[in-house]
């Protein structure tokens, strides 16, 4: 198969009209349905099934969208990273890190000041991204490596070294009757009145449903929780970004939260591996 026959199968998958497909594409319909019949032939297999009103996909074509895609996020991937290997050898920046807004600020800052005291250091530029955004930024090859937290972000396909672990607090608002506990359980911030825990989107940019707020960033909730809109379930560091209009107390059930170094598992970097070990003796 070609990666042209591939993107064009995963546009008509995703849109199931023809004419928005082309019209993504930026191709006319006649050719872009001669190539869907192209690759069914190559393939042997009905992929759409096709009305004057509907187009919807077969088993077949369910299985190859899913392929598909995965097929060519590796394929731009390789090119970003060829690209940018291309580039550390003029002496372009080095290393691209990718981390969730507000999550393990101290140990980054660390990580960055004593990686860049290191011999042989190069630049590193961190991008700061929204929440599970660091693994498809680090798959598609826009980061050479990343910070995660589990269980929250998977770490499917990558390696990995883990570099902390931590409890997790409920943050209220200060004067709420729980924060005089020393600790609580989940069931305890479950369902409470006028503060639900909040919604955060799906890889996919889609909110789950429920009352809680939805939320983008750890800095919104923050201002929703002193609002008296919602509480919210973090890591114990998250203390330090906490003023005096919010309140933490433990929450001795909640899972334990771990923080891990990632990188591609075919990365043949001297940096990325200087990063690593870095960040692996400060842990």
């Amino acid at each position: 198969m070609e990666t042209r026959e591939l993107r064009y199968f995963v546009a008509v998958a995703e849109e199931l009209h023809f004419g928005r497909a082309a019209r993504r594409l930026g191709i006319a319909q006649p050719p872009l349905s001669r190539a869907i019949r192209q690759l069914e032939r190559r393939l042997g297999a009905a992929l759409l099934d096709r009305t004057s009103r509907t187009v919807t996909l077969t088993e077949a074509g369910s299985v190859l969208l899913v392929e598909g895609r995965t097929a060519l996020e590796a394929v731009g991937a390789a090119e970003r990273r060829t690209r940018r290997a291309a580039l550390a050898r003029t002496g372009s920046p080095g290393l691209v890190l990718v981390t969730k807004a507000s999550a393990s600020s101290e140990l980054l800052a660390k990580l960055l000041d004593t990686y860049a005291a290191a011999p042989g250091a190069v630049p590193v530029e961190v991008i700061l991204c929204g929440p599970a955004e660091q693994g498809r930024l680090l798959r598609e090859g826009q980061a050479d490596v990343a910070l995660l937290h589990t269980p929250f972000d998977s770490t499917a396909g990558f390696h990995t070294e883990e570099l902390s672990t931590e409890g997790q607090v409920v943050v209220l608002p200060a004067g709420h009757p729980l924060t005089t506990r020393a600790h609580v359980r989940l069931a305890d911030i479950t369902g409470l009145p006028g503060l639900p825990l909040p919604r955060w989107p799906d890889p996919d940019g889609t909110y789950p449903p429920g009352p809680g707020p939805r939320v983008r960033d750890h800095a919104q909730l923050l201002q929703l929780v002193a609002l008296g809109r919602a509480c919210a379930v973090s890591p114990e560091s998250c203390r330090a970004q906490l003023h005096g209009d919010l309140a933490a107390v433990p929450v001795l059930d909640a899972p334990v939260v771990g923080t891990v170094i990632a990188w591609p598992p075919h990365s043949r970097s001297r940096a990325v591996a200087d990063l690593v070990r870095t960040a692996t003796l400060l842990a």
